[in-house]
């Protein structure tokens, strides 16, 4: 009998370890704070269709250049399974807010000489990062 109880509490004791260790990580991962300080956003757009391919196109203004982090925020924006993602990141001297829309090329081409990076997330979830200095 005291040799079953044993046994419970060492199993008790394993299943408490196993539960901590998986709130821990899950609650301690890095968020979008990671890039708090590195980008502005300056445009958004989703079409409303719920049921068919979601176009997400977004613009950021970068406050740091460095195109590491670039990729990285990108990849940690939401993607749904047959829409596409788009990122561009323009520098910091494009003062103004962006109007978006779902047809490329997204934004007006007069913003283009601003551009220093842009994303996407296609279909079937490949990405593609081309950093072009203006």
């Amino acid at each position: 009998m005291k040799r079953n109880k044993v046994i419970l509490y060492a199993m008790g004791i394993l299943v408490g370890i196993v539960i901590y260790q998986i709130i821990n990580s899950s609650l301690s991962q890095p968020g979008l704070e990671q890039w708090e300080g590195k980008y502005e956003e300056i445009g958004y757009f989703r079409n409303e269709n719920n049921t068919g391919p979601v176009v997400r196109v977004l613009a950021v203004r970068v406050l740091d250049e460095s195109p590491s982090w670039m990729k990285e925020f990108a990849d940690a924006q939401p993607h749904s399974k047959y829409g596409k993602t788009h990122v561009f990141f323009f520098s910091g001297n494009l003062s103004e807010k962006l109007l978006l829309n779902p047809k490329a090329p997204f934004f007006d081409e007069k913003y283009r000489v601003f551009l220093l990076a842009e994303y996407e997330k296609t279909p079937m979830g490949e990405s593609r990062f081309s950093f072009t200095n203006p």
